[in-house]
């Protein structure tokens, strides 16, 4: 018992060092996301820089019980531990809440004897000092819970690949059905820690998780946090430092991040800008869907594009040139009609899609724009043209050097690829296999380059979930790509406004007004 202070102390005297050298930089820093083995290889760096395991499980421990005391006040909880180094964080906890005064009862799915490395260290802690484990077993699952209260779910972390099943799930299922408080470890037990989604017991047994209120993980973030449906089980998350310093990632080399203005950042005009300096964006508009596209050119302007130019159906024209008075309108009847229109080297990023109508003529449009080799967004019909033949699309894409962006929802997605795995591993082999920058849109939208980087919007916008709303997502992206913009980062970057825009505007959002909030956030951020 005596180790446990000197590792305190160990412990406040190194963080105290770090953040003193993290405020030396005020400069934001992304947000790393780490798969389970690349956490896993952060925890053995740590260690081959001569930090104990030990000394980690302490801070872990003590992260989380700073964080409950933060928020709740004293009342009954009970800890449930696990078999590993979850259950080890638990003992951890159990200790630095009952010194503080907090009625604790600790129970083990597993025997204590068995317990081994840190996790029996703690364990042994915990009983030395008049600490009472009792069994996790059907039998004590009621008078565990029978006074209702708060639970520290420390049974299993991120790493576990299959659903829980007997007492484990039995404990789980009993805490939901009393909608209990209650907190995760790490991850809420039962919840693959890559894929973000609850792992079933069997083939023929859904599986079970903890709906948490408050998650508290360590380091950096996992796929878990930030995807749903695991995303909505963690509750309020909290990602506590526990010693691990930031170096480690310089061998990990972490290719997915957090969207976040730390990720990308905006063109700003000086001086010397004007507008055509400011880019020039085109736009082919649909003669029967005109909403999307003029939603779409308003979007585009609203994020910087110095100029905008719709590409129209005759018959559609007065629509279009009533709608935008800053805008420029051109018919779009003929071949010949679209070489002049793109003979217009100053037109330099291109949008195709939003209202342009499903079929040969869309793709015949699409395929000839990708030969002029400038930045292209491909959306809704664009993509949908290509169902029945992917690789016409990949194959045009892939013999350009001028990046392009595609922007399916689920459905639309599913109609071009058959990639599997997380929404990040489906995304990032969908950019492998295109060759272009796929923004997989949802709650949780992940952008992905063919390179293999990938962000994940962490605002979600339920708000958004209305007509209009994508296609003014594909406008922004049009315009940062026309202010020159990478795709990569111009579609993060979008995504991230359009979420912000959705969170401010709230209740009552349509995609009318969206556009205009998307200005005051990117003001707010220049």
């Amino acid at each position: 018992m005596r180790a446990v202070p000197k590792i305190v102390y160990f412990l406040y005297v190194y963080r105290r060092l770090r953040h003193k050298e993290t405020m030396t930089n005020l400069v934001p820093t992304p947000q790393a996301v780490l798969s389970v083995e690349e956490m896993y290889a952060a925890d053995r760096a740590a260690a081959a820089l001569g930090i104990p395991t030990l000394t980690l499980m302490e801070a872990a421990g003590t992260a989380i019980a700073r964080e409950i005391q933060k928020r709740w006040k004293r009342q009954n909880i009970v800890i449930l531990c696990g078999p590993g180094n979850n259950g080890g964080d638990g003992f951890v906890v159990a200790r630095l809440l009952f010194n503080a005064g907090w009625p604790v009862k600790v129970a083990l799915l597993d025997d204590a004897a068995s317990l081994k490395g840190d996790a029996g260290v703690n364990a042994q802690a915990w009983r030395g000092m008049g600490g009472l484990i009792a069994p996790i077993t059907a039998d004590t699952i009621e008078a565990l819970l029978a006074v209702r209260p708060m639970v520290l779910d420390a049974l299993f972390g991120a790493g576990l690949n299959r659903g829980l099943s007997g007492d484990a799930a039995r404990v789980i299922t009993r805490i939901n059905e009393l909608q209990l408080i209650c907190i995760a470890v790490d991850v809420p037990s039962g919840v693959h820690g890559d894929r973000g989604v609850v792992l079933p017991a069997d083939l023929a047994t859904p599986g079970v998780a903890p709906a948490c209120a408050l998650t508290v993980t360590f380091f950096k973030p996992k796929p878990a946090h930030v995807l749903y449906p695991a995303r909505q089980l963690c509750g309020a998350l909290v990602v506590a430092d526990i010693g691990i310093p930031d170096d480690v990632l310089d061998t990990i080399k972490p290719a997915a991040w957090v969207n976040s203005t730390a990720l990308w950042s905006l063109p700003h005009p000086d001086w010397q800008s004007h507008k055509y300096k400011r880019g020039h964006g085109l736009i082919f508009g649909g003669a029967d869907m005109t909403g999307a596209s003029r939603l779409a050119g308003h979007a585009a302007r609203k994020a910087g594009a110095g100029l905008l130019t719709y590409a129209v159906p005759a018959r559609a024209f007065g629509l279009y040139a009533g709608d935008q008075p800053g805008a420029f309108v051109k018919v779009l009847e003929s071949s010949a009609d679209l070489d002049d229109i793109l003979s217009d080297h100053r037109k330099n990023a291109i949008l195709i899609g939003p209202g342009a109508g499903v079929g040969a003529s869309t793709s015949a449009l699409t395929l000839k724009v990708l030969g002029t080799n400038r930045p292209l967004v491909l959306d809704a019909d664009a993509l949908t043209s290509f169902a029945a033949d992917p690789p016409l699309l990949f194959e045009a894409i892939k013999s350009r050097t001028a990046g392009v962006v595609l922007t399916p929802h689920e459905a639309e997605f599913r109609r071009l690829f058959a990639a599997k795995g997380s929404k990040i591993d489906q995304a990032r082999k969908a950019a492998q296999l295109s060759g272009a920058v796929v923004l997989l849109k949802g709650a949780d939208t992940v952008v992905a380059a063919p390179d293999g980087r990938v962000a994940i919007n962490t605002i979600a916008a339920p708000w958004l979930a209305t007509g209009g709303s994508g296609d003014v997502l594909a406008g922004l992206i049009l315009g940062l790509l026309a202010q020159g913009m990478t795709p990569w980062h111009a579609a993060a970057a979008a995504a991230w406004i359009h979420a912000k825009a959705g969170e401010t505007l709230g209740a009552g959002l349509i995609a009318e007004t969206l556009t205009d909030t998307v200005g005051d956030v990117i003001k707010s951020i220049l």
